[in-house]
């Protein structure tokens, strides 16, 4: 990075966070630190929901997901719009007419304590370990411009914005929202559009998608309907739409960005925007890393993105062999861009003839790649071998003009800071309002509320930063943190719905029901993810366990009759 990337780096930031606290600098009680006292208008809302989910994984992972499995995981994003429909007709106006602060005061209302306080736990454990992983994804820029190791990275990014959520509250992370998704569409997309200009004259953004798609990277939709497929329409559509549901319905990360509306219209018309909006941006992020991914097709790349670790190697004692692959790696490279220029003026039938010498280039450029990440594991074996998160940076870091550089981190960071901003937000929203208030000896005071807020923010912020030292053993960014939702979402959806829709459905069986199925999803979802094998898609995690929720609270409540409270 050059001085005008440090610049524009530097005054992006800056704006970003001294804005957005002096919006918020006035506001000294919890209404306001919490929920920015209902004054936002439907697109502060539109683009702060955005924003929560667009953090440094939405740009490192999701681009790195299209580089290496193409556009498929955009039909993860399928069932949004119609959950977006659900939670304007039901969650919002239950929300809006009590005045909660979190979506869970509302289950103490229909339910008892005990079903509150559980469905808040499981609320605080997946989102504290998603925003570590949150966390891990920026740190791994700074890891890698800096080449510092990735364990201080994490301490720094998870500090930083720690603070300035601690002093901002809820409105500062709003305001900062706004700035980032105008900078974050307008970044993306001038990415894009480099990446096309950057490839062979005779390739233009067309003939680019035709190659892609010969490597099986513009597959959209699959129709074939397979459990254990991650990605396809109905994985999409029906779990999809009760991981979205539950997301947007009962996260508080999210819950506390709509209750910000100055109104219910406002707030409904916020969440449309999303469900217009997020789906084509998604999809632009993908199609973004497929092109990176043709890029590299005739330019040469790197055998493993990772340049931290990499560099680590070459000062090893394993050097020699890393130089032998590389040597072999570049020339594999070399003979398979031969390859493509000479395919790409061919006819269909002419093409066949060197699809097998492609083939035959890929499968030994996997493998030298996997000798390497072997030689990695090696020489430092608490490093990550999973490639696809650094491949968007290392490109931005190697190709892109300067400037943009510079802006495009910003963007990643800024993003990055929004969103662990507000889990961490949301995570002392619940601590405080369905913990700290429901077991106070004494009726707390507003300014004790105030400042138990900001001291659980810290807790959590700490908590969030030890999570994040341990990301790198996880796998994809953006996969694993919602395979880690999936594993407690539908459960949390199953207790929303029995109390909006099963009137005659009590606490205890409540309660019990949502212990009983949440042991069940683990019990099926954790070997899963230890074993790195499935027998079944992690998003069907969310309709099974809202349905088991659901299914046992009804047959407890009809057979051992207990109390309807």
């Amino acid at each position: 990075m050059t001085n005008l990337d440090w610049i524009l780096l530097t005054v992006t930031l800056l704006f970003i966070i001294i804005y957005g606290v002096y919006k918020n600098h006035k506001d000294k009680d919890l209404d306001g630190y919490l929920l920015g006292n209902q004054s936002l208008p439907w697109y502060h809302v539109g683009l702060s929901v955005m924003a929560t989910q667009a953090s440094a994984i939405t740009f490192l992972s999701t681009t790195g997901q299209g580089f290496d499995d193409g556009m498929r995981f955009v039909q993860f994003y399928f069932g949004l719009p119609l959950a977006m429909i659900v939670l304007c007709v039901t969650f919002i106006p239950i929300f809006h007419r009590l005045k909660v602060y979190t979506a869970y005061e509302y289950l103490e209302t229909r339910f008892d304590g005990k079903v509150r306080v559980f469905t808040a736990f499981l609320f605080l454990i997946q989102r504290g370990l998603s925003t570590g992983i949150s966390i891990y994804a920026p740190a791994i820029i700074l890891s890698t411009i800096f080449g510092w190791d990735i364990f201080w990275t994490n301490i720094l990014m998870g500090g930083m914005v720690l603070t300035y959520t601690v002093v901002g509250g809820t409105k500062a992370i709003s305001y900062t929202h706004l700035q980032q998704m105008i900078v974050i569409t307008v970044a993306m997309f001038l990415a894009g559009v480099i990446v096309v200009m950057m490839l062979p004259e005779n390739i233009g953004f067309v003939k680019a998608l035709k190659i892609a798609g010969k490597a099986h990277h513009t597959n959209v939709v699959s129709f074939e309907f397979n459990p254990k497929d991650r990605y396809n329409l109905w994985s999409g559509l029906i779990g999809g739409f009760f991981l979205q549901l539950s997301y947007f319905g009962t996260d508080q990360s999210q819950v506390g960005r709509y209750l910000t509306g100055e109104s219910i219209t406002q707030s409904r018309l916020g969440l449309v925007m999303n469900g217009l909006l997020k789906v084509p941006m998604q999809f632009l992020i993908l199609l973004v890393g497929v092109l990176v991914f043709v890029f590299y097709q005739y330019n040469p790349a790197p055998i493993f993105f990772n340049k931290v670790e990499v560099d680590k190697l070459r000062t090893s004692q394993y050097a020699p062999q890393l130089e032998s692959l590389e040597q072999r790696y570049n020339e594999v490279t070399e003979k398979r861009k031969n390859l493509l220029l000479i395919s790409s003026n061919l006819e269909e039938e002419q093409l066949k003839i060197y699809q097998n010498s492609l083939a035959e280039s890929d499968s030994i450029s996997k493998a030298l790649k996997s000798e390497v990440a072997g030689l990695i594991k090696k020489n430092n074996p608490s490093a990550s071998t999973n490639d696809r998160d650094y491949v968007f940076l290392r490109f931005v870091l190697d190709h892109l003009p300067h400037g943009l550089i510079g802006l495009l981190v910003a963007v990643i960071f800024a993003a990055s800071m929004g969103s662990i901003a507000s889990a961490y937000n949301s995570l002392a929203a619940t601590s405080v309002v369905d913990v700290y208030r429901k077991f106070s000896k004494n009726t707390p005071t507003e300014k004790s509320e105030l400042n138990a807020s900001k001291v659980s923010t810290v807790l959590w912020g700490l908590f969030c930063i030890f999570v994040a030292q341990y990301a790198n053993e996880l796998g994809n960014m953006i996969e694993v943190v919602n395979v880690l939702g999936s594993l407690f979402y539908g459960i949390i959806l199953g207790v929303f719905l029995v109390a909006f829709y099963f009137k005659n459905i009590g606490g205890t069986a409540t309660f019990w029901a949502a212990v009983i199925s949440q042991t069940i999803i683990l019990g099926i979802g954790i070997p899963q993810v230890i074993l790195k094998k499935e027998w079944i898609a992690y998003l069907w995690f969310n309709p099974i366990g809202c349905f088991l929720v659901i299914g046992i609270a009804w047959i407890l409540q009809k057979n051992l009759k207990l109390a309807k409270v």
